[in-house]
């Protein structure tokens, strides 16, 4: 296998494992206060965006020649930096909650 396939196969098991991170936040805020659900409803509507897009930059980069390949791998990054910065800002919903 070569390294581009086993780099898709990791973004590919990462969007996995975040889709399955947002069913359990989805699960935990409903036991949540109002305050933090209300909160949190908008952000599950940005990682759920943000898992879209990163559904379509992963199929552009199955598709993506080799010679545009760096780029479509660059822009993936970018939108794999923009779910951990948003499942990041949940957990912050969550610690205020504690505190």
């Amino acid at each position: 296998m070569n390294e581009r396939e086993l780099y898709r196969q990791k973004m590919e098991a990462q969007l996995n494992e975040w889709k399955a991170d947002l069913d359990k936040l989805k699960a935990k805020a409903s036991g949540a206060d109002a305050d933090a659900r209300l909160k949190l409803k908008g952000k599950v509507r940005e990682i759920e965006t943000e898992l879209e897009k990163g559904k379509s930059k992963l199929r552009k980069l199955s598709e993506a020649g080799e010679d545009s390949w760096d780029s479509v791998k660059e822009d993936l990054s970018s939108s794999w930096d923009s779910l951990k910065s948003a499942f990041g800002e949940v957990s912050h919903v969550f610690d205020e909650k504690d505190e």
